[in-house]
């Protein structure tokens, strides 16, 4: 805050961060425009592609060791005895979202491109996330170690069955081949295989560390997509996409959204679950991963116009965040107005050996195992 000499009014200035905070899109949403209007101005081509397409690689390989090495397989298996939530996420996840996705598609197949339905199949075959699907859980009040365990799981048993789902949905139509599965074990499994065994030396480093390793991932889909675009530039991916496409594909999206929320909500209610336990459902039910999404696409989908393939993936990512954010809120109003909300007793912050506090990630993974 200053004070303007001439007029005498207090200014009010903000620090680069404050000022991030209060765009109407989050910044990794705005990179990742920008790196589609660098890649559409400046793409990577001859040497330059080839030395992009090497960088890629390992960023990927880097970006799923990152994953292994955070994801807690003791976490996934913690609340075990939530078995009925966690089938309900699961079949939202890997069961529901294909099912309308091949509905869509089988029902108004000129609606969209052939290249974008492939799109938005991929998209309805990937896991959940795990930190948003936690963040807004937290918000709702609903059960936030239910939801560690939910995504955790979604995305671990993701690394095998998205590869399967892609292959069985899209083999038919030419959009998979069986010779991409050494691809698929050399720069997705084994590198996050790598993750998971090294989680013992690096684990709690991870956790420290996680603003860092955040700033690795999101540098890493970044690249990713930047190589992506740049490929699909010089194929000339923009004279295949109009207006009118761009329109019926945000509305294919929110169609999708919308419906896997409105049946995760009252199907978790004509099951019985318990308010805290239908935020879970609905906040990890409901999402997908554009962290694993991305990367598996160049993968899975290699030799394929990808710019073009996730672009349903990136447009339903960020409508899943602005709709789910105004979710949470309503949520967390209806539980401080009294309807259908449990009380909330302040929890005790858990101190490791050392009499240090405990992260927050840890601390949820603490409760998922006290929860067995």
């Amino acid at each position: 805050m200053h004070v303007d000499s001439l007029s005498g009014k207090r200014i009010e200035t903000m620090n680069p961060k404050t000022l991030l905070s209060r765009l109407p899109m989050d910044p990794f949403i705005a990179g990742i425009v920008g790196m589609v209007g660098l890649a559409s101005v400046l793409p990577a081509h001859g040497g330059g592609a080839v030395v992009a397409g090497y960088a890629t690689d390992a960023a990927i390989a880097l970006l799923f060791f990152l994953h292994g090495a955070r994801l807690s397989p003791q976490a996934a298996f913690a609340g075990a005895r939530h078995w009925r939530l966690h089938v309900v996420v699961m079949a939202s996840t890997f069961l529901l979202f294909p099912a309308l996705g091949l509905g869509a598609r089988a029902l108004f197949p000129g609606l969209l491109t052939p290249t974008l339905w492939t799109g938005v199949i991929l998209l309805c075959a990937l896991p959940s996330t795990v930190q948003s699907s936690i963040a807004f859980t937290s918000i709702a009040r609903g059960n936030v170690p239910a939801a560690l365990c939910a995504a955790t799981a979604s995305n671990l048993l993701g690394m095998a069955l998205t590869p399967l789902l892609i292959g069985l949905l899209l083999r038919a139509q030419g959009g998979f081949s069986l010779h991409g599965a050494s691809d698929i074990v050399l720069q997705l499994l084994l590198p996050f295989a790598a993750g998971q065994l090294a989680r013992p030396w690096i684990g709690d480093w991870t956790l420290r560390h996680k603003a860092l390793l955040g700033l690795v991932d999101r540098g890493s889909i970044l690249l990713v997509v930047y190589a992506a675009f740049s490929e699909g530039v010089t194929q000339g991916i923009w004279h295949q996409l109009g207006l009118a496409d761009l329109g019926w594909l945000l509305a294919v999206d929110a169609a999708l959204l919308a419906t896997v929320l409105a049946i995760t909500t009252y199907g978790s209610r004509l099951l019985g679950f318990s308010r805290a336990d239908e935020v879970t459902i609905v906040f990890c039910g409901s999402k997908k991963s554009l962290a694993s999404g991305l990367p598996m696409a160049t993968v899975l989908l290699a030799g394929q116009p990808v710019g073009l393939i996730v672009l349903p993936l990136m447009l339903f990512h960020q409508i899943q965040l602005m709709v789910c954010a105004t979710l949470a809120r309503r949520y967390a109003s209806a539980g401080q107005s009294g309807r259908g909300e449990l009380p909330v007793r302040p929890a005790a912050r858990p101190q490791n050996a050392r009499g240090a506090d405990v992260t927050p990630m840890a601390r949820m993974q603490l409760e998922c195992q006290k929860s067995r």
